[in-house]
């Protein structure tokens, strides 16, 4: 069983710069992808970035150069670096793995908020 743990979010002016960070515990399997997701007052969740086992990133549209994802793989975690932070990025944010050959599950962390107001 893996269990994942947030930490970082908080409450921050537009413009401004948060660190999330994640840690997983027991196996996350040798081809996996760390990622993290966004869910938003009515919306529904979705991918904000992705890093695979070998290293390779995805982000989305909304976040390209404002956001950097990066992983430890001997620590087993992830992070995410926001910068420029808008009002509409404000969200529960929530760590995720998914473990790949030959396991082929999801793991998600119980989210943290991330508000962006002035």
């Amino acid at each position: 069983q893996v269990q994942l743990v947030e930490s970082g979010g908080g409450l921050l002016q537009p413009g401004g710069s948060l660190r999330l960070s994640c840690a997983a515990s027991g196996s996350i399997g040798s081809i996996n992808i760390m990622g993290w997701y966004r869910q938003a007052p009515g919306k529904q969740r979705e991918l904000v970035a992705a890093v695979t086992s070998d290293g390779t990133t995805n982000y989305a549209d909304s976040v390209k150069g404002r956001f950097t994802i990066s992983r430890d793989n001997a620590k087993n975690t992830v992070a995410l670096e926001m910068n420029s932070l808008k009002p509409e990025d404000t969200a529960v944010y929530y760590c995720h793995l998914y473990r790949g050959k030959p396991l082929y599950d999801n793991y998600w962390g119980q989210g943290t908020q991330v508000t962006v107001s002035s």
